[in-house]
């Protein structure tokens, strides 16, 4: 199969080092035009329409887009940046546990629609409990898990558009239904490396995603997921989570990885650590084993650096190098079977220009990009699609 290449939108702000990036800090917003913060980009809709243009010109797929308190909503966001693109397509993260999932399918077949099938999902069960109890969600790690394979079991029960009965242990559901179902399905993106997350990835998943650990790492998580889902008689892709830093040499990008450590004291890397270290996640866990809270030994793979590790949560390492060097990474990856490679630097603006016009034309050579689909362009009748089924849908109880 072809390398799908996505971007990454910074809704919490952006900038040129890796701490200082976030225009939400201490619970307020510090970003305005009268006083801004140095050194931060705000993620207002005039910037983030920069990158969203940028990666569509460039030939990405799609931009992935984060969930949480320090960043803006995913599904106001990103809507609104439809309006300034054409063809990319964006892929909404979001947490099972703060939205009844028939509410959550009807706004995915409503996104359908507004965007002509542009929209893909990224669910995120939650690895912070401190973030989840934040939103109202008390529950466990691992019954966090099971609310997620509940919640999706209910989304795609709903999206067959007939009234759907479920009754499970989070979730009740008498005759769901979402009238006019998203035409085409999203794709769900799903990650998670946990005990409790695999089963849900196998049952789920169309995409399960792992952040970017080194290839022998990965292989034995495409193994797991996929020797689970072929039990379940399914069949899962894969992806993965990445930063970038490709130069038109390996010693140019070298020294801006170096530029960002430099920017990183000691009281920083500590403070960050002990806050990542106190996660649930098990992804979490691995990304902070990968370097151990020390800036020696960075480089963990051939071009891995686990540098951006030290300070962020989540994605943690970043393919260094030439445009070569990064495409030969790649390569790599996408023989154990990685396909979807959602990617991102600092700043976003102008690492999506480095990568866009450095590694792409290399990956294009190699033969292992996938054509780029347009928008879907059929004619509608009264706001329906013309693949949707005819006539108005049958109301079976009171109003709409």
């Amino acid at each position: 199969m072809s390398v799908h290449l996505h971007w990454f939108l910074p809704t919490g702000g952006d900038g040129r080092t890796l701490v200082d990036r976030h225009a939400y800090t201490d619970g307020g917003v510090r970003r305005s035009r009268i006083a801004p913060v140095s050194g931060v980009r705000a993620p207002d809709v005039d910037y983030l329409a920069q990158i969203a243009k940028a990666a569509e010109l460039l030939g990405f797929e799609a931009v992935l887009t984060p969930t949480g308190t320090w960043c803006e909503d995913a599904w106001l966001t990103t809507v609104a940046l439809a309006q300034h693109t054409e063809r990319l397509k964006f892929l909404v993260a979001f947490r099972p546990g703060v939205i009844s999932p028939v509410l959550a399918a009807q706004m995915a077949a409503t996104y359908q629609r507004i965007t002509r099938g542009r929209l893909l999902l990224n669910v995120v069960t939650g690895g912070d409990g401190v973030e989840q109890r934040r939103f109202g969600d008390h529950l466990d790690h691992d019954q966090r898990y099971a609310r997620t394979a509940e919640f999706l079991s209910v989304v795609r029960g709903v999206w067959g558009g007939q009234p759907y009965d479920f009754a499970g242990e989070h979730f009740r559901i008498e005759g769901g239904l979402t009238a006019l179902p998203p035409d085409p399905l999203p794709q769900v993106f799903f990650g998670g490396s946990s005990a409790a997350a695999g089963p849900v990835a196998a049952r789920h998943a169309d995409v399960y995603l792992t952040w970017g650990e080194p290839p022998a790492q990965v292989r034995e998580k495409v193994e797991w997921i996929r020797g689970l889902a072929a039990a379940e008689g399914r069949t899962v892709r894969f992806g993965i989570r990445l930063h970038t830093i490709s130069r038109d040499s390996a010693k140019e990008a070298w020294a801006t990885a170096e530029r960002l450590l430099d920017d990183l004291d000691a009281d920083t890397v500590a403070a960050a650590q002990q806050a990542l270290g106190r996660s649930e996640s098990v992804g979490q866990q691995r990304m902070l084993a990968l370097h151990g809270g020390s800036r020696d030994g960075l480089e963990i793979a051939p071009n891995l650096w686990a540098g951006v590790g030290l300070v962020r949560g989540g994605a943690g390492t970043a393919l260094v190098g030439s445009h070569a060097q990064v495409a030969d990474r790649i390569e790599e990856y996408h023989a154990l079977g990685i396909d979807h490679f959602v990617l991102s630097g600092y700043p976003h603006l102008e690492e999506v220009y480095w990568f866009g016009e450095g590694v792409r034309p290399e990956l294009a050579a190699r033969g292992l990009l996938a054509p780029v689909a347009g928008p879907d362009t059929s004619p509608t009748t009264n706001g329906r699609p013309a693949s949707a089924p005819g006539g108005a849908p049958l109301l079976i109880a009171g109003g709409r």
